[in-house]
C-alpha cells in the first residue's frame, strides 16, 4: 500500500456498485471496501482520510455508522453516497458532504479532492492560529528590542508568512472548485464550536 496515497473507505451494502467504486477510484488512491456497516467500524481507524458512506443498510445504517465515526473523534471527511434523497434530517448529522445516486466516476474524484482540499485547509487554519498565539503572546511579554533581536521570533514571523500564504492559496483553490458554499458552512460552523 503507497503511504504517499490518500486513503479513502468505501462503505457500500451492494457489492456490484462498491466494486465499481473502487475500480474508479484505487489508481489515485489507497481504498478499502466495507460491505456492511459493522465492517465499516472494524475498518476504520486514524489512517483514513475519507469515507464514501452509503445511508441505507441492513442491521447497521450508514446514520449509526456515521455517529459512531464522530463520537470516536477520528479526523476523516464522510461524504453520503446515498440514494436517501436529503431532508431535514440531515441538519444534525455529521458529514462533510451528500450525493444522491446514481454518480458518475468524475463527482466521486471531485468530492474526495474538495474533502482533501478542505482537510489541508483545517490543518493548515490549526498550525496558523498555534503559530498567531505564539506571536501574540511573545508580542504581549516582549519588548520591541528583545523581539527584533531574537532569531526564534524572525523565523516565527517568516513561517507565519508562509503559511497565510498557503492558506490563502487553499482557499482559492476550493473556491476555484466550486465549494465556496461548503467552505463558508465549515467557518460557520467552526466559530459556533468555540
Amino acid at each position: 500500500m503507497d503511504t504517499e496515497l490518500s486513503s479513502v473507505l468505501i462503505v457500500e451494502d451492494e457489492p456490484d456498485l462498491a466494486n465499481l467504486y473502487t475500480a474508479w477510484l484505487e489508481s489515485e488512491y489507497n481504498v478499502c471496501t466495507a460491505y456492511d456497516g459493522s465492517e465499516a467500524l472494524d475498518a476504520i481507524d486514524e489512517t483514513v482520510d475519507v469515507v464514501l458512506l452509503d445511508r441505507r443498510m441492513p442491521e447497521l445504517s450508514g446514520d449509526t455508522v456515521l455517529e459512531t465515526i464522530r463520537e470516536r473523534d477520528l479526523d476523516c471527511r464522510v461524504a453520503m453516497v446515498t440514494a436517501v434523497e436529503p431532508d431535514f434530517d440531515i441538519i444534525g448529522m455529521g458529514f462533510d458532504d451528500y450525493l444522491v445516486k446514481p454518480v458518475s466516476k468524475a463527482e466521486l474524484h471531485h468530492v474526495i479532492e474538495q474533502l482533501l482540499l478542505r482537510s489541508t485547509y483545517d490543518e493548515q487554519l490549526r498550525t496558523l492560529f498555534a503559530l498567531a498565539s505564539k506571536k501574540a503572546l511573545l508580542d504581549g511579554e516582549k519588548n520591541e528590542a528583545e523581539l527584533a533581536a531574537s532569531r526564534e521570533y524572525d523565523e516565527l514571523e517568516d513561517r507565519l508568512a508562509v503559511l497565510r500564504t498557503r492558506v490563502d492559496e487553499t482557499v482559492a483553490a476550493v473556491l476555484e472548485g466550486g465549494d465556496a458554499r461548503q467552505l463558508s458552512q465549515d467557518i460557520a460552523s467552526s466559530g459556533s464550536e468555540e
